[in-house]
């Protein structure tokens, strides 16, 4: 198939062109031209890089026409963030597309109910960008039943991947939580630490969208979770990550409102955007309907990362790295 991947050297995009060259697609990757992709691959020597600035392009009403004009079999949008930038390239693409593939968030769940939450479960967001996710889903899926819009949504979770920090045991992205359980140092953890985290390998979530290029049947109209086997608790991911670095772990469960006092503004907030939703989410859909088969648990995945920030020396290095 001819694939357009509208980001296609960013976070996902840098595992998921080469991976589609390498499933004999012909491959053009859209994005600003800024940064070389994140992962580099042997495979970009056959990948055609189209450079459009998305929020310039979409200002003029040129985005989805020249998306158009690249006469794709299929679309994956890795970028698309407001209701208005999928209405223009939807308009676009109605009737040019065999398929199309948008990339969400589990986060337009809002906080869970039963868990694991499957993709049926109800909707109920909070915050800027769970809320603005679950509009454009609501509207591809809403193309999909009116004019039979070949739009299919898949939902990561916490994005890992070497070249970034991950998500932390204290739900937030200060690396000196890291660097605390490396050295062996006392780690705080709000309530019980029994909130949950769902994280993803980039690469697995590129791997469900190589899968859903190609998947067998009629996947339009459809959401899919496209994370890890399994959530991780606060405490369990500190204990673990303590273990991975050879250290006991040292910590100290303090009520919310205790806790914050010692965090950063920053901090505490991206902790309690994380926190009050608690994320664990059900993969038997996408495992049955796209074959999808993550290669990475969500430890297996943190670890990777971190052991990539202490090979940079951005990191204390593991007295004895454990799995």
């Amino acid at each position: 198939m001819r694939v357009v991947v509208i980001g296609g050297s960013g976070h996902i995009g840098s595992y998921l062109s080469p991976m589609l060259v390498e499933g004999e697609h012909t491959v053009l990757c859209v994005s600003r031209g800024l940064r070389q992709p994140y992962q580099p691959d042997p495979a970009w020597s056959r990948i055609e890089r189209v450079v459009i600035d998305r929020s310039f392009a979409e200002t003029r009403g040129e985005f989805g026409t020249s998306i158009a004009a690249l006469e794709a079999d299929c679309v994956i949008d890795l970028t698309c963030y407001t209701l208005a930038s999928a209405r223009q390239i939807v308009d676009a693409l109605r009737g040019r597309v065999h398929r199309f593939l948008h990339c969400g968030t589990i986060w337009v769940h809002g906080h869970s109910v039963q868990v694991p939450t499957t993709e049926d479960a109800p909707r109920d967001p909070f915050g800027d960008y769970g809320c603005r996710k679950l509009a454009i889903e609501q509207y591809l899926h809403e193309e999909f039943r009116t004019s039979a819009f070949p739009a299919a949504v898949l939902h990561p979770g916490h994005l890992v991947g070497p070249g970034w920090i991950p998500i932390s045991p204290a739900a937030n992205f200060n690396p000196e939580v890291f660097a605390d359980l490396a050295r062996g140092h006392e780690l705080l953890l709000p309530n019980l630490g029994m909130e949950t985290l769902h994280h993803v390998h980039a690469s697995d979530v590129a791997a469900a969208f190589s899968l859903a290029v190609t998947a067998a049947g009629n996947i339009a109209g459809e959401s899919f979770h496209v994370v890890s086997p399994a959530a991780l608790t606060l405490r369990g991911y500190a204990e673990r990550m303590a273990a991975w670095f050879g250290r006991k772990p040292v910590l100290r469960f303090l009520p919310w409102e205790e806790w914050r006092a010692h965090a950063s503004e920053n901090d505490a907030r991206v902790t309690w955007d994380h926190i009050a939703r608690s994320p664990n989410c059900s993969i038997a859909k996408a495992r049955t309907l796209l074959g999808y088969q993550p290669r990475y648990s969500s430890l297996a995945a943190v670890q990777e990362s971190i052991a990539w920030r202490v090979q940079q020396g951005l990191m204390p290095a593991p007295q004895h790295a454990q799995s």
